[in-house]
């Protein structure tokens, strides 16, 4: 715990303060906070994507769950960022010496951690695809200047948008494994305890600047190491998480009758079910674990979506699953 206050500690006491709210500090926001677990669990699910209006903690979740997880901030992609910038290459200078010095990209630069995209839906398709192959593939291959290399790289990708600037094309929407509709929240007491609990952190926060320590703090971190801990256990622990065949078979037929065209839908919703097993540490995946993934992975794979980046999951799909997974 002393480690992770001297981080926070560290952080406050910068010229330009970085605040940072601990991740069990989150008010609310369940699925979204499911879909970036699942995403940690299950690195082969590739990606999440956060759809939703600003002011609705989708950055605050995504730097809160990356400083859990790994201790730092997450790896940001600009908008603007060129190739080069993004799958990195060579130094020019050192080329025209006939001295080949490699110049790491932001792909690189977030291996073994969380690449996050603000405003995936305003990136350059052709950056979009070249980050969401590696992703799939895990290979990151830089060709520049009449030099190849190739190199292992692995990384939990979370894009946001705002759906008023306009959606992704279905060739990416397809590619982020889940998705969340991400809303503001309306219930006048969670929106109380919300307020409540950035006022309290604020407070928290001048008390470390102050160079005084925090409960509060402190409670929260403890917390977060619970989570972590949780999670790693449930990666470790993913593979021997059976998959019966009539579940396998479910998640088939949710996938047919949401009208997911291709067989990536079946995949996704197998991966983040079993994930979602690991992490209740359940020894094998069931129906109620489908159900409670259906969402995040069919979201933005109905026709619907596709056509028009209509986000919205209905009390009729919540039964349409229900209906189908009884149906066994």
């Amino acid at each position: 715990m002393d480690t992770e206050r001297n981080s926070y500690t560290t952080l406050v006491n910068e010229k330009s303060p970085i605040q940072i709210l601990p991740y069990s500090l989150i008010v609310g926001q369940d699925q979204l906070k499911l879909a970036l677990e699942l995403a940690y669990i299950a690195p082969r699910l590739g990606g999440v994507l956060l759809s939703g209006q600003r002011g609705t903690a989708k950055s605050t979740a995504v730097r809160a769950f990356t400083q859990m997880m790994y201790g730092c901030l997450p790896v940001t992609l600009p908008i603007n960022a060129t190739e080069d910038r993004v799958v990195g290459g060579w130094r020019i200078d050192e080329l025209m010496r006939s001295n080949p010095v490699e110049q790491k990209g932001l792909l690189e630069e977030a291996n073994g951690s969380l690449l996050y995209i603000d405003e995936v839906n305003l990136l350059d398709d052709y950056i979009a695809n070249i980050i969401l192959d590696v992703t799939s593939t895990g290979m990151l291959v830089v060709q520049r200047e009449g030099r190849s290399k190739q190199k292992q790289v692995f990384f939990t990708l979370v894009g946001t948008m705002n759906p008023e600037e306009g959606g992704l094309r279905p060739q990416l929407l397809d590619r982020f494994g889940l998705m969340v509709n991400v809303t503001a929240e309306t219930n006048e007491a969670e929106r109380t305890l919300i307020l409540q609990t950035v006022l309290d952190f604020d407070e928290a926060l001048s008390q470390l600047k102050a160079g005084q320590s925090s409960l509060y703090i402190d409670k929260a971190l403890e917390r977060d190491r619970e989570r972590k801990a949780k999670l790693e256990k449930a990666r470790h622990n993913f593979y021997s998480v059976k998959m019966p065949i009539n579940i396998a078979r479910n998640c088939v037929r949710l996938a047919v009758v949401f009208q997911a065209e291709g067989n990536r839908a079946d995949y996704i919703i197998a991966l983040a079910a079993r994930a979602y097993a690991a992490r209740k540490d359940a020894k094998e995946v069931t129906n109620d674990h489908v159900e409670a993934v259906a969402a995040l992975a069919l979201l933005h794979r109905r026709p619907e979506a596709l056509q028009s980046n209509q986000m919205q999951w209905k009390d009729e799909d919540k039964q349409q699953v229900k209906k189908t997974l009884s149906s066994d």
